[in-house]
């Protein structure tokens, strides 16, 4: 009857995002007086889900999960689930995550609750906190199924130690063969991923051509940041439509974001929302930004953005 987290990794490493979905399952089983099991894919150090709560690892080690599939995935956990009893099962929000929820909700005849944000305020029934209108207002929701299944938004909950260990079981799913076959993967291993950063330094058509992006790059990596842009940005080919966030791009939650140069349409402001604290830099003091932004610098972001870089390297020198 324990809770089951499913913990995402990539490249055999944990993302911060299955730490904090862990660290949520742990409060979680504390309010049903039960314990916490996660299910690990080709994961390397599983002893490190411990720390953050859980007691049980199932460890799965499958080449037939190399790379991501939604389907077997999900096939995965739904056996994990079954094989612990488990009425309460928690996911990320990631985009992997969300392509295999509704598939997982189906084969477990559960209900899904996506965009979660706090741990449920009761548990018969079963109700949760969720942001709802792009993270302009929130709903509670009431999970009536047998099996539940909790999305929770990335950032939400934050990483929760505690000093404990996990015991590792190994798991051998039976995978079968959905007929799709991922035949390579392209991605980017150099910079920081936008899903994972903490710090996202974006930029808009205010630097005034793809030239002129090297200051932004430079600030990302003062920060280890990852980088980003509005969607007129990657529409011009300034750059790739891979760092496009906003509502119809990559949804951003990190704990800072960054925007240099971007008005602040509705859309983009949509898909950034969720991030902890937001600064603009801007040199019109009546962009929409301004109204959402916790902190604000009007002024020429040729001016500022160097003279913020050469503060932060001073900065980062003096406490090295």
């Amino acid at each position: 009857m324990s809770v089951l987290v499913y913990t995402e990794s990539e490249n055999g490493k944990f993302k911060k995002t299955a730490f904090e979905a862990a660290s949520y399952a742990k409060a979680v089983a504390e309010q049903m007086g039960t314990t916490v099991t996660a299910i690990a894919i080709n994961s390397n150090d599983v002893s490190a889900l411990g720390t953050y709560g859980v007691d049980k690892v199932l460890n799965v080690s499958n080449a037939n999960l190399k790379p991501f599939n939604a389907k077997s995935y999900a096939s995965a956990i739904k056996q994990a689930a079954e094989k612990e009893g488990s009425k309460v099962v928690v996911l990320s929000q990631t985009a992997d995550s969300k392509y295999l929820a509704p598939i997982l909700a189906v084969n477990l005849d559960a209900g899904y609750a996506s965009n979660v944000v706090e741990t449920p305020s009761n548990t018969s029934p079963f109700t949760v906190k969720r942001t709802a209108f792009t993270n302009k207002a929130f709903n509670n929701t009431a999970i009536n199924t047998e099996v539940k299944i909790v999305g929770l938004s990335n950032n939400s909950f934050g990483l929760k130690e505690v000093s404990a260990s996990a015991t590792s079981e190994d798991f051998s799913p039976s995978i079968p063969n959905n007929g799709v076959t991922v035949e390579s993967v392209d991605k980017a291993t150099d910079k920081v991923s936008i899903a994972d950063a903490e710090i996202v330094v974006s930029a808009g058509r205010g630097l005034k051509g793809p030239e002129n992006w090297g200051m932004v790059e430079e600030l990302a990596e003062v920060l280890g940041a990852a980088t980003a842009c509005s969607k007129p940005v990657s529409d011009l080919g300034w750059r790739p439509h891979g760092e496009h966030v906003g509502q119809t791009g990559k949804p951003v939650a990190s704990n800072l974001y960054i925007a240099i140069g971007i008005s602040g349409a509705i859309q983009h402001l949509a898909g950034i929302n969720a991030s902890k604290v937001k600064v603009v830099i801007n040199t019109d003091p009546e962009a929409p930004f301004f109204k959402a932004a916790d902190y604000g610098v009007i002024g020429d972001a040729f001016e500022v953005v160097p003279q913020l870089i050469e503060k932060l390297k001073e900065f980062k020198a003096a406490n090295a």
